[in-house]
């Protein structure tokens, strides 16, 4: 197989993926799959997924070389309930479909959530090429859940722990001519706590319902052999730096690399338009001129690395790719904001746990695989929180060559019971680690989220640790020390990190900003709408936050949520949102597709044209800054929404309302349409309205309605009384925020007035009109 020519991965999707698919796939003989189970739902892919190799895609898009061969395909098993050692030269008794897990339909094998065969032998007999006489052979593992060990011609080559880190042994020492052994076992206790354990999960579990779903034992991803030099590279870390248009570059080795040097050469297409060379610390190659990467411009250049000896000589040579892209927070107009290439842009996202009802943790195919993200384009997100699930690399190539925005959720050990040994603590922490240096050269990904809602979490000090170590092994991106802190089983808000993260069901709502942390809503929504024919419960029973009747209520029921969260970002400082969630999964059907891929549940034209329209704001998101009243003045609030400009705010048997008001109105409606501007009862950097005609009477919101109310001197009273001035959430004018209920304004509905932050819920909180109604002009007084 001859190395592929450089390609140019901007290029139209169509053709990037036949060269990959065509220039990277692994030489394979006749097929020979297990039969597959029937799976209860069937995915448009599922017929597909045993046709040839299963999965026959270059698995490592990130570091490629031209030889390699696939393992993926038919395996044999063996299921034990007891910790056996394994049996070498001999056939096991069932066969499996590599690299779906044993729980799944297309391994062939299905068994049941709940079985406690947790120890699997899996057993496969390959013949290398001779053509890679003279390198070393390494065999790669995708990932395999949970603990690992691997045998070569009886002799055994190594072990791993965790489920969600590829992993590789070095096993030329053990191979032979003709036919060679490889014996894996795997013990993949889930939440059974077999032998005291307590591995990350996410969201498997041994009894599945609810939102817990049927685990996904075994090996799940990719296996693979490739030859490579007795020097050679291992990894490479890529990190762009857009104030000089320059890529930090480190190169990882093994073998003896004693007097090599490493070329490192960036590629537009197949011209060079930058190069350097280095050794094995980081260094830096010019990009000049530097297109940047966005979702909408998700452009990627390739690296090509050459690893030479003393005497210049290559040794080794990889392929690579990078997107010239970063992540930063700084302060837009006041606010805290995420920022990508310097500006602000909204972030918005759903939830993808990434469990198929034919493959479970694994796509059927890699066009499955692809085909969430497509449709997060589709849709009009930019981004996607993986949640609690760490998907192949594949699947973040199809991000960055896509254009979306990854946070990456640190898979979580169990929800329940929580009661982690140092050791167990020690090995999330470890496996943590492997994934962010995984992953951590993929533009797409922007975030790194280490807890979820109190999962696994042991302590407060524990979390802050952990997101600290975190952001100082990756501090070129932005790091959630805890997704949804406000909820469930957390200790509380760390208070670490760049992100505040609140989980708001139905929401949305946010947290407040503050000067080092940016506010996000890492889970909202959850809306449910049954399709019969495309849902399956592994227990019978079906869960949504809020079921709709039909497609039409269901997608007018997220804009609206879109609108709510749009009105977050201008009047609380809301910076991002995830959605819960892209597709249903088993008894959860609360996605905008169904489980099986089948059918689009809301209208997608108009679910993308809301979340374009909450971008589209984000680029010119307003000041929040204060404004100055005249102290001790009179002044009218007028109404700005168009249509309603005649109108000002009053009050009326104590209760505040809008009325038309002008040159002919009574005095009396005239002294109630005008307050004396205070400074603020419980702040004085604020304000506080005093009606004219009612001395010792301030305008305050109680329970939501806004009325006249006399300082009764109490703590309560002078906080609801007390209103910050800003520039109008509309853009112009002034709106009043609640002192003691940030992110909430005096809005005016139906001629009452009301406290509202414009989500939803009470016809006065609606998020139509919202900014509107909730901004006035100050005016001059009709009682001067």
């Amino acid at each position: 197989m001859t190395r592929p020519d450089p390609v140019r991965l901007a290029a139209p999707l169509l053709l990037v993926l036949t060269l990959i698919a065509g220039l990277l796939t692994a030489p394979a003989g006749p097929a020979h799959a297990a039969p597959a189970k029937t799976p209860p739902l069937t995915t448009p892919w599922t017929a597909q997924a045993l046709d040839g190799t299963p999965l026959p895609e270059y698995p490592r898009p990130q570091m490629t070389r031209p030889d390699w061969l696939t393992l993926n395909g038919e395996w044999q098993l063996r299921q034990s309930a007891t910790d056996d050692a394994p049996a070498f030269g001999t056939d096991l008794p069932e066969r499996i479909n590599v690299p779906f897990p044993v729980e799944s339909a297309l391994s062939g094998v299905q068994r049941a959530a709940g079985d406690t065969r947790n120890y699997l032998f899996y057993r496969r007999v390959v013949t290398v090429p001779g053509s890679w006489g003279g390198r070393r052979v390494l065999l790669h593992f995708g990932a395999v859940d949970w603990q690992s060990t691997v045998w070569v011609n009886g002799v055994a080559v190594g072990g791993h722990t965790g489920g969600y880190d590829a992993f590789s042994f070095d096993v030329t020492a053990q191979l032979r001519g003709g036919a060679n052994e490889i014996v894996v076992k795997v013990w993949d206790p889930t939440d059974s706590r077999q032998n005291g354990s307590l591995p990350p999960i996410g969201k498997q579990t041994k009894q599945p319902g609810g939102i817990f779903y049927t685990p996904s034992s075994g090996i799940w991803q990719t296996v693979w052999l490739e030859p490579v030099p007795a020097a050679s590279i291992s990894r490479a870390d890529l990190s762009p730096r857009l104030a000089d248009d320059t890529l930090r570059v480190r190169v990882l080795t093994r073998g003896d690399v004693s007097g090599h040097s490493v070329l490192a050469e960036a590629l537009d297409g197949t011209t060079v338009v930058g190069s350097a060379t280095g050794g094995f610390t980081e260094f830096t190659v010019p990009v000049p001129n530097a297109r940047r990467w966005s979702p909408d411009t998700p452009f990627l250049y390739q690296l090509r690395i050459t690893l030479r000896n003393a005497a210049g000589v290559q040794v080794d040579r990889t392929t690579h790719y990078f997107g010239m892209r970063e992540i930063s927070t700084g302060v837009v107009n006041g606010v805290l904001r995420p920022k990508l290439n310097g500006q602000f842009v909204f972030q918005v996202g759903t939830l993808d746990q990434g469990f198929w009802p034919d493959g479970l943790y694994t796509a059927p195919t890699d066009a499955a695989l692809a085909f969430d993200l497509q449709k997060h384009k589709d849709l009009g997100f930019n981004m996607v929180r993986k949640h609690i699930k760490v998907e192949p690399q594949r699947w973040f190539y199809h991000a960055d060559r896509l254009g979306l925005l990854v946070w990456q959720d640190v898979p979580s050990l169990t929800a329940q019971d929580v009661d982690a040994t140092d050791a167990q603590q020690a090995q999330f922490e470890a496996e943590a680690r492997e994934i962010v240096d995984e992953h951590r050269s993929s533009p797409a990904v922007v975030t790194w989220t280490v807890y979820n809602e109190g999962w696994g979490e042991r302590a407060l000090a524990d979390t802050r640790r952990v997101a600290q170590a975190v952001k100082a092994q990756d501090p070129t991106r932005l790091v959630n020390a805890h997704s949804g802190h406000n909820c469930c089983q957390s200790s509380g808000d760390p208070g670490v990190g760049d992100i505040d993260d609140w989980h708001v069901y139905l929401g949305p709502d946010s947290p407040v900003p503050s000067s080092s942390r940016i506010a996000v809503l890492g889970e909202f929504g959850g809306l449910g709408l049954r399709v019969p024919g495309h849902e399956w419960s592994p227990n019978g029973s079906f869960f949504a936050y809020e079921w709709q009747p039909n497609s039409t209520a269901l997608t007018d029921r997220y804009i609206g949520l879109v609108q709510g969260t749009q009105n977050l970002m201008l009047g609380k400082g809301l910076s991002a949102s995830v959605y819960t969630e892209i597709t249903d999964q088993e008894g959860e059907l609360n996605g905008f597709l169904t489980y099986d891929r089948q059918v689009v549940k809301m209208d997608q034209a108009r679910v993308r044209s809301a979340n374009l329209a909450l971008i589209t704001a984000s680029r010119s998101v307003g000041s929040s800054a204060p404004v100055a009243l005249p102290l001790n003045s009179r002044r009218s609030l007028q109404v700005t929404t168009p249509g309603y400009t005649d109108r000002f705010l009053r009050h009326r048997d104590g209760l505040a309302y809008t009325e038309v008001v002008n040159a002919d109105s009574s005095a009396l409606l005239r002294n109630d349409a005008t307050y004396t501007v205070r400074a603020g009862l419980a702040d004085p950097a604020c304000y506080s309205f005093e009606s004219v005609n009612f001395p010792g009477q301030f305008l305050r919101h109680q329970e939501s309605r806004v009325r006249n109310s006399p300082d009764d001197g109490s703590a309560l009273l002078r906080a609801d009384a007390t209103w910050c001035a800003r520039v109008g959430v509309s853009g112009s004018g002034v709106s009043l925020e609640s002192y003691n209920f940030r992110g909430r304004y005096l809005r005016h509905y139906a001629s009452q007035v009301w406290l509202s932050n414009g989500t939803g819920g009470e016809a006065w909180n609606s998020p139509t009109l919202w900014a509107a109604d909730s901004t006035w002009n100050v005016t001059t007084p009709w009682a001067p």
